[in-house]
């Protein structure tokens, strides 16, 4: 079962991750959210020391550092 959060707008999104590789060769993962519940990039939790932003102006979800 994915992460879901509900945003203020009352849409509900499902955390997924990604392993991209950089132009210099490194792999780094990225989180998203989407819309539908995706199995196979779906993540359980929000990763330790990752917090939940919500943009109030459109309601868009991301997953960025603690500060």
């Amino acid at each position: 079962m994915a992460y879901s959060h509900t945003n203020s707008k009352g849409v509900t999104y499902y955390l997924n991750s990604k392993d991209v590789v950089l132009r210099g060769g490194k792999t780094q993962t990225i989180y998203y959210f989407s819309k539908d519940e995706r199995a196979d990039t779906a993540v359980a939790d929000i990763p330790a020391g990752m917090q939940v932003n919500e943009n109030p102006r459109n309601g868009f979800l991301t997953v960025s550092r603690k500060k």
